[in-house]
């Protein structure tokens, strides 16, 4: 692995360290922790937890959640635990080097909320990410099998959590209206005119079907190349939560 990095977020109060080069966590890890209920006291799981970028972020803002970080790849997997000590999140927290394709079959139906931030684009069909950016860009797993993979790990009425890129809505939809009730959507734009860029998607597994919600789109910045929103700061610096209602 290349030089790894010490990165603070929530204005200091979480470490993460990852590579330096590669893939890293962002904004994306900052959203995906905002988008669970920290005051959630359950166990949740956190399927291809990279570097633990979310995961950590999820344990500072959720005191009573405990949480377990599948992922595949070794060398990311001790990075996530190297975080969790530095942390002291030892007592709430374990990383399970593992692969998104073959959960184990005693995790089914074990989780009160599965979340994740996967890999965005098919393979082949965008340019070469670059070193080291490969396996949290390129899907090495179909998405609709990882949320398949999501689903048989979460509990009946267990909540489901993902960002992903706005242009895969349609695919993460047709998984979800089949075995999910109270789909939730939240675009998240970069800044006002723009199109979106990520969705948070959030549902509960096996209850009925529902008419889909999709809330009002929120902005990371005030206008292109502007300040950072009062929402993306109280998310960022704050450790603040999103409004689901």
């Amino acid at each position: 692995m290349s030089e790894v990095t010490c990165d603070a977020f929530l204005s200091g109060r979480v470490r993460v360290f990852q590579p330096k080069q590669g893939f890293r966590a962002g904004t994306d890890s900052v959203l995906l922790a905002a988008a669970l209920d920290e005051s959630s006291p359950g166990h949740a799981l956190d399927l291809g937890c990279g570097a633990g970028g979310a995961m950590l972020l999820a344990l500072a803002r959720a005191a009573k959640m405990q949480i377990t970080g599948l992922e595949r790849d070794p060398e990311m997997a001790d990075l996530a635990r190297r975080g969790i000590v530095e942390n002291n999140f030892s007592a709430r927290a374990q990383i399970v080097t593992g692969n998104a394709a073959e959960i184990d079959q005693a995790w089914q139906n074990r989780f009160d909320l599965v979340f994740s931030n996967p890999p965005f684009f098919k393979s082949g069909a965008s340019p070469d990410p670059g070193p080291g950016k490969h396996g949290a860009h390129l899907e090495s797993v179909p998405l609709e099998r990882w949320i398949n993979a999501m689903l048989f790990a979460l509990c009946p009425k267990g909540t489901f959590v993902m960002v992903h890129r706005a242009a895969a809505l349609a695919r993460i939809l047709s998984v979800l209206d089949r075995q999910t009730g109270e789909i939730t959507v939240l675009p998240v734009h970069s800044y006002p005119g723009s199109e979106a860029k990520r969705i948070l998607v959030r549902a509960r597994k096996g209850l009925r079907p529902g008419p889909l919600r999709l809330l009002e789109p929120r902005y990371l910045y005030e206008q292109k190349g502007g300040a950072r929103t009062v929402w993306a700061i109280g998310l960022q610096e704050a450790g603040h939560g999103i409004d689901w209602n």
